[in-house]
């Protein structure tokens, strides 16, 4: 029976350790079936979508360079063969499929085998609870770093659908969080510690958290009251001076000028039988 590190859900050491399930944790580890299944997942990955240029796809070299014979060089049909600087590629990757399918019950023993790792390792650690009423980055940085987990890769697995725990480490680069059932072989031996809600090793779903209380209540209600920090004061628009006496003579004399300057209006011809 393998025991690993027990802590609340405050990060506090329990006294007794937890023993894990015997009927799993038997402390074998097939490592070719773990090679297996992350050359797997690894090829499962990929796109695919490499390509180069074969000398059919290569634009040019629709004439031979020089003719075949008597000039003493080697023969050649077109500069786009392979040999050629600016030429072909020769058996180079083409768009293909590199999905691979791997057996249901060799994939299962190869997270088997993951966890059994990591326990031998003294690198899995037991969690009762992940109580988490709201996203909070903080308050699961700071059990990890009660666990002793700064700064290293770490795996939380929770025991069903955590939405707020998953939300809370979303935002560290070295911690993942996901469910129990969801975790692969490749991502246990990506991590360097486990962190297991103890309800996913005993099949008891833990309950429902209770409803804040009266003194968080009053605290959020008191922090949405606060008012906003001040906007510093927007700078006070100067008035536009007005323009000096000389501008507005220059401007009449314009004006007066434009008006000189029009023809006079030629009379309207009298009508015939007018006087």
């Amino acid at each position: 029976m393998i025991e690993v590190p027990h802590y609340s859900s405050a990060g506090a050491k329990r006294d007794a350790n937890f023993a894990l399930p015997a009927d799993y944790f038997d402390g074998t580890v097939n490592e070719p079936v773990l090679h297996q299944a992350v050359k797997v997942y690894l090829n499962n990955q990929r796109q695919g979508t490499h390509m180069t240029k074969s000398r059919s796809f290569v634009s040019g070299g629709n004439q031979k360079p020089w003719k075949q014979k008597g000039t003493g060089r080697a023969r050649q049909g077109s500069i786009r063969s392979p040999q050629w600087r600016g030429g072909g590629v020769v058996f180079g990757p083409t768009p293909r499929d590199y999905r691979t399918d791997i057996p249901r019950k060799v994939r299962q023993l190869a997270r088997k085998s993951a966890l059994n790792a990591r326990a031998r390792e003294g690198a899995l650690h037991v969690v009762e609870r992940l109580a988490f009423r709201t996203p909070k980055t903080a308050q699961l940085a700071g059990l990890l770093g009660s666990l002793g987990l700064d700064g290293r890769k770490a795996l939380v697995l929770t025991a069903g659908h955590n939405p707020n725990a998953y939300l809370s480490g979303r935002n560290l680069p070295s911690v993942e969080v996901m469910a129990y059932p969801e975790a692969s072989a490749y991502d246990i031996l990506w991590s360097e510690a486990v962190v297991v809600e103890e309800g996913a090793l005993t099949g008891v779903m833990p309950e429902p958290l209770a409803e804040e209380t009266e003194a968080e209540r009053t605290e959020k209600a008191e922090r949405k009251r606060r008012p906003a920090a001040a906007k510093p004061a927007a700078k006070a628009k100067t008035p536009k001076a007005a323009k000096p006496a000389a501008k507005a003579k220059a401007a009449k004399k314009t004006t007066a000028k434009k008006a000189a300057d029009k023809p006079a209006k030629k009379p309207a011809p009298k009508k015939k039988g007018s006087k």
